[in-house]
């Protein structure tokens, strides 16, 4: 009974702390506007408690509450409100905080499920894993002495995490050695960098990829300009691509660094929120070197509030693929039991005034996450850039310049499904050191010896085709060979040096600095004619 007691309150509970916290951090609300609102609030939790009564003494079996609730209940009254408004159970809303924070405790390694087994596949670089020498494609088979045959994926990843200077013990199992391996690993601090260690692409043009925004980016961003001496940056190239988002001030700041000193970067307003403005604190201190930056459909929030300020002020030329569209703001209400309430509150805006969330009422969710409207713009959401160039709002940032990436042909497609590269590399370091010359690339013998693995492995292709796809092949099999012979970072470098895209946007960077200057030659006429009209009225 105390169970079913708890159960019956855990709504109303966490209802009432979401409208205490929505009371500290949103406007104020009239006094009988608000008891109106509680009046028919405390009758739908009744109504609520009600129904879930009669479910939990009635139904054929036990009702798990927590389940009921957390997973049921509250998760499905938010999906009737947008895409993006979302329920945190209390291991999701830690996992957000880590996120967010961009550190966690434990030993420092990704995992994934293979053939059924929980797979190593990167270790960090300089974390107590990759220190104590595990390394990709080692199957983790016993953690403290518990077998891990019957435990999911997120359960041994929760396993290695635990507080900072306890030891966890690894039980391994690798190809080419008989007997298990044992390490004892002393758990610590896990930093994950947002933004990539930054590189010269080719002389005078910087690459710079932002991940994620967390409590960190715009700090990491700095040190990595710092670090190439961003005196010397003749252009840079910002990759932005697969960068779902995050904190909104951290890329408001990261907008900051490149745009004019009191420039908008940003605004939202929702129903309950007067229309609020980020506008940049500190400027660019007169750095205006051309930026391209890369974009894809994967690109959202934060990432889109970067580009869209980047883009109305003419201050970069954009390449890619139509973003995402998110553009609703999240605020996150801490509530009971260490859960947590994502809400949308508002709306983003880039300077010129577009709406950057694409419309998602008339679809469904499936449609919407997986970008099945690619012509989403709105075409009444007409804008222009300081310099007067056309933009459209209503459905993400729409690039200067559009990239399609050339699609995969059968046999491109089959490795990567089959995770070729994974399990030759794997069969390869069984056999050899797991050293390799510094910028070193796979050459015709190694190509050979893949070639030879796939077709004892059963892959079925063409030499046509394996002939073909030559080039794709010895990129990605050097990405996958980095990770175990250096490390995840290293492979990130040098299949960015690689890429097509990043040699087109090396290639539009004229472009980019031809915008710079129509912008400046237009603002400076825009200039001109106000003072010439603001003379004309002195002189009546």
């Amino acid at each position: 009974m105390p169970h079913k007691r708890r159960s019956l309150f855990a709504l109303p509970l966490i209802i009432l702390a979401g409208m205490a916290l929505g009371g500290f951090y949103g406007p104020r609300i009239q006094v009988a506007a608000a008891a109106t609102a509680a009046d028919d609030l405390s009758q739908d939790v009744q109504s609520f408690t009600k129904a879930f009564a009669l479910v939990e003494q009635n139904f054929a079996e036990p009702v798990n509450a927590d389940k009921a609730i957390y997973k049921g209940a509250i998760p499905q009254m938010l999906r009737t409100l947008d895409p993006h408004s979302n329920f945190f159970d209390p291991k999701e809303y830690q996992a957000l905080r880590d996120d967010q924070r961009g550190h966690y405790y434990g030993v420092g390694m990704t995992v994934g499920p293979r053939n059924g087994k929980t797979m190593v596949m990167a270790p960090f670089p300089g974390s107590p894993a990759y220190k104590a020498g595990i390394r990709p494609g080692d199957i983790i088979t016993m953690v403290n002495d518990k077998p891990t045959d019957n435990l999911s994926t997120t359960e041994i990843a929760d396993l290695l995490k635990g507080p900072r200077g306890t030891q966890v013990r690894i039980v391994i199992s690798r190809e080419g050695s008989e007997a298990p391996l044992t390490f004892t690993v002393m758990r610590d601090e896990i930093k994950r960098n947002s933004v990539q260690d930054a590189f010269w692409v080719k002389p005078g043009i910087a690459y710079l990829k932002i991940i994620s925004f967390n409590e960190t980016t715009s700090k990491e961003m700095e040190e990595n300009l710092k670090r190439l001496g961003e005196g010397n940056i003749k252009g840079l190239v910002l990759d932005l691509r697969e960068n779902p988002g995050g904190l909104l001030n951290e890329g408001v700041a990261v907008a900051d660094h490149f745009l004019q000193k009191g420039q908008t970067i940003v605004s939202h307003r929702g129903r309950s929120s007067a229309e609020k403005p980020y506008v940049a604190r500190n400027g660019n201190r007169g750095r205006d070197y051309p930026i391209v930056v890369l974009v894809n459909k994967y690109s959202a929030s934060a990432a889109e509030i970067v580009t869209g300020a980047l883009q109305d002020h003419d201050r970069a030329w954009v390449l890619g693929e139509t973003t995402f569209g998110k553009g609703l703001v999240q605020t996150v209400y801490p509530l009971s039991e260490n859960t947590g309430l994502a809400l949308t509150t508002a709306h983003f805006y880039t300077p010129s005034g577009r709406l950057i969330q694409r419309d998602y009422s008339n679809k469904s969710f499936y449609d919407y996450y997986f970008h099945k409207d690619d012509n989403a713009r709105n075409p009444l959401d007409v804008k222009m850039t300081d310099s007067g160039r056309t933009v459209y709002g209503g459905g993400g940032i729409t690039p200067d310049e559009k990239y399609e990436a050339p699609k995969l042909d059968a046999f491109e497609i089959d490795l990567a499904r089959k995770n070729a590269y994974f399990e030759f590399t794997r069969a390869y370091f069984a056999k050899h050191e797991t050293r390799l010359p510094k910028d070193w690339m796979p050459d015709d013998a190694l190509l050979v010896e893949f070639h030879d693995y796939l077709l004892k492995n059963g892959y079925t292709f063409t030499e046509g085709a394996f002939v073909q796809d030559r080039d794709w092949v010895k990129r990605y099999l050097a990405r996958e060979m980095y990770i175990t012979a250096f490390n995840i970072d290293e492979s990130d470098r040098i299949f960015s040096q690689s890429d097509p895209e990043v040699e087109r946007a090396v290639e539009s960077m004229p472009k980019a600095r031809a915008l710079l200057e129509t912008a400046k030659k237009v603002l400076v006429q825009r200039l001109q004619s106000q003072q010439s009209q603001q003379a004309a009225l002195e002189k009546r």
